[in-house]
């Protein structure tokens, strides 16, 4: 059910009595556009692990952030455009793959060729068997700078996504900045939801199953910015066929001055 926030932004306790996994208690606090949530260990749990230690981001992941940053460092000039022969060199690509790899294949889609609008598609080899598959359209990270679909990270990623959730992953090669600047990349998210709207059945790889009545807008870090806000959108637009019923946002981005 909805949650209704205190007055004064205080946290509350909510749990749920239904939930599969143990009963967890946790807390949430509300701001404008926030909903923060803080899982409380059991005892029996904290006796078991340190909570801050399980917070605590896996060594590899913590070296694969560390090169991006000094690439990106490498990459800035201090006029704060973008060398992106540089970029393009530091960030190791992969092409799409319409023969499965892993239970997933996958197409690259133009929308706009004049504005290299396109999206990397991922289907997963459950989607033939299906009677209704899911549409995922996510937004990657990057600072609103950097990386693609095509980024090995993200490829790798959003291939996981169709894999394990069983859904059909559209992963949005929006414009970057600087040299496109606000709202460009808002703009660019949104048309890829009138595309699929209007004109999925003309891409020859889109599966029949695929339920664009049960669409989730996802992204993260930057991501998660652009995905927020052409939900946004959405929820203004009347779409014929296409119904966003979820905004999945991983770590998003939002920043400003008050």
């Amino acid at each position: 059910r909805p949650l209704t926030p205190e007055s004064g932004g205080k946290c509350s306790n909510i749990s749920f009595p239904n939930c599969p996994l143990p009963h967890i208690p946790f807390k949430y606090h509300w701001k404008s556009y926030t909903l923060s949530l803080i899982f409380l260990h059991p005892p029996s749990m904290a006796a078991k692990s340190d909570p801050l230690q399980s917070l605590s981001l896996p060594f590899n992941t913590r070296i694969k952030l560390a090169f991006f940053n000094l690439i990106t460092d490498a990459v800035r000039r201090h006029d704060f455009t973008v060398n992106r022969r540089v970029m393009n060199f530091l960030d190791p690509r992969v092409p799409a793959n319409p023969k499965p790899y892993r239970g997933v294949a996958t197409h690259d889609v133009t929308v706009d060729l004049d504005r290299h609008l396109w999206f990397r598609l991922f289907v997963p080899s459950t989607a033939a068997t299906s009677t209704s598959t899911p549409v995922i359209v996510f937004f990657h990270g990057g600072g609103f700078a950097f990386l693609s679909p095509a980024s090995q990270t993200y490829d790798a990623v959003c291939r996981r996504f169709a894999r394990r959730l069983n859904a059909v992953v559209c992963s949005v090669k929006y414009r970057l900045s600087p040299e496109h600047k606000f709202p460009a990349q808002y703009d660019d998210g949104f048309d890829v939801l009138t595309f699929l709207n209007h004109r999925r059945r003309e891409i020859p790889e889109w599966p029949e199953s695929a339920d664009v009545t049960k669409c989730f807008v996802a992204g993260d870090s930057a991501g998660g910015n652009v995905a927020h806000n052409v939900v946004v959108r959405a929820c203004r637009a009347e779409f014929s066929d296409l119904k966003v019923i979820g905004l999945i946002n991983i770590q998003p981005f939002f920043g400003g001055k008050e």
